[in-house]
């Protein structure tokens, strides 16, 4: 006897919504990471819950700075800066800058899978400690950067702000001026710094602001593998300079021009002549050639 078929819904999906996500879990024991629904549904946006949930998942010591977040997203520095910004603002991220004895600036950072958590290690709340109140003014002219460094540890800062004041200006600003060609060409001040003196020696060398734009924007590919800041050092670099231009000859020495004597009237036959003095002309002087003159016509 042939088996029934029925139509009828079986008894595990009774239950199943209709709409909506359904969820497949597996149990897992290892290399997971823990996150609250509050951060994982936080409202806003989705690069500032994948950079914290990213953070959250590393273990303690690896480098979270700017350039090793952008080495790892495919978004460039301006989303996660502004998403390391927010987790601060919401209390999730917590950076302090600590000077060693040697006097360079280092930054610790703190990620807190809920806002205003202690830091582990201790019998207690072992916060960081608190800048100074009142910091020195080349520190307050300062954007701490964070840098990574070659494994764990403190993250070392510099100061490109710093180091951008002291590049030419016309070289900066032909720099910062590329991303109105090609939106791409976006620098970092660390960068912009790096690139200027090159700028500037095009700019001592005689060539222009529109040349060196034209120089470096044309012919672009249309897929960069590297950052903009490497393409356009590698053509800075192996552009040559132009030849400047010859020195104008020096002009020849003016010729000093004989002084033009006056209009003189003869007086004798009433003929204009050009003479220092009043006289006779050289025809009259003729006849009577024991007089003496002044001068001749």
């Amino acid at each position: 006897m042939a088996d029934s078929q029925s139509n009828a819904r079986l008894r595990a999906d009774a239950g199943a919504p209709t709409s909506g996500v359904i969820h497949v879990r597996t149990r897992l024991t290892a290399d997971f990471t823990v996150i609250p629904n509050a951060l994982a549904q936080r409202r806003g946006s989705a690069v500032t819950v994948g950079v914290a949930v990213y953070i959250l998942s590393l273990p303690t010591g690896v480098p979270v700075t700017i350039a090793a977040l952008c080495a790892h997203f495919s978004e460039g520095e301006i989303l996660i800066s502004r998403a390391l910004r927010e987790l601060e603002a919401a209390g999730y991220l917590e950076r302090r800058r600590e000077r060693t004895p040697s006097g360079q600036i280092r930054t610790r950072t703190y990620f807190y899978d809920v806002p205003g958590g202690d830091v582990p290690g201790g019998d207690g709340p072992d916060r960081p400690p608190a800048p100074p109140t009142r910091p020195l003014p080349r520190e307050r002219e300062r954007e701490a950067v964070p840098v990574p460094g070659p494994g764990p540890g403190p993250e070392v800062t510099e100061s490109p702000v710093t180091a951008l004041a002291d590049a030419d200006p016309k070289a900066v600003a032909v720099l910062t001026a590329l991303r109105r060609v090609d939106p791409r060409l976006v620098l970092s001040a660390r960068e912009a710094a790096r690139l200027a003196p090159a700028v500037a020696a095009w700019l001592a060398a005689g060539v222009g602001a529109h040349e060196i734009t034209e120089l470096l924007t044309v012919r672009l590919p249309d897929r960069f593998r590297a950052r903009p800041a490497s393409i356009l050092a590698f053509r800075l670099r192996e552009t040559p300079l132009p030849v400047p231009p010859p020195a104008p000859a020096p002009l020849p020495p003016a010729v000093e021009r004989p002084a033009v004597l006056p209009f003189q009237t003869c007086d004798g036959c009433e003929r204009a002549f050009r003479a220092l003095e009043p006289g006779r002309c050289r025809s009259c002087r003729g006849h009577h050639v024991g007089e003496r003159l002044p001068t001749a016509c």
